[in-house]
């Protein structure tokens, strides 16, 4: 029904991925990351972070950004951020997040280990 825009909101929302407490958070993923956190960044990643406040959700992705890192063979250490200071100076709103590189590079959702290797291969990793 095109009178009233119905069919392509509805559209628009199956197009937005859901967050992973279901309270309609924003969530997003970047589009490209830049390497200049520190030296080590150069040729590739220094550090991955998820942010988190210490729910199952945020537990879970960390686990998973873990799985990703070994599947990939990166000598990374993935970091887990629960402090809620630090977190916001990300200017992250929605948990989980993942940071690569000091850049957000996902949030408010929760990505399986194998959607956290697409995603670093596609930034370019």
């Amino acid at each position: 029904m095109s009178l009233f825009n119905f069919k392509k909101k509805k559209e628009e929302e199956k197009k937005a991925p859901a967050c992973a407490c279901s309270c309609g958070c924003p969530t997003g993923e970047a589009e490209e990351i830049t390497n200049a956190c520190c030296p080590e960044a150069r040729g590739g990643i220094c550090c991955i972070k998820v942010l988190g406040a210490g729910c199952k959700s945020c537990h879970e992705q960390y686990e998973n950004a873990k799985k990703a890192v070994k599947a990939m063979g990166l000598s990374v250490e993935v970091e887990y951020i629960t402090d809620m200071q630090r977190v916001m100076e990300y200017g992250v709103m929605s948990m989980p997040a993942l940071v690569v590189n000091e850049k957000v590079v996902s949030q408010g959702k929760v990505l399986k280990a194998a959607d956290i290797e697409k995603l670093l291969r596609k930034l370019g990793f």
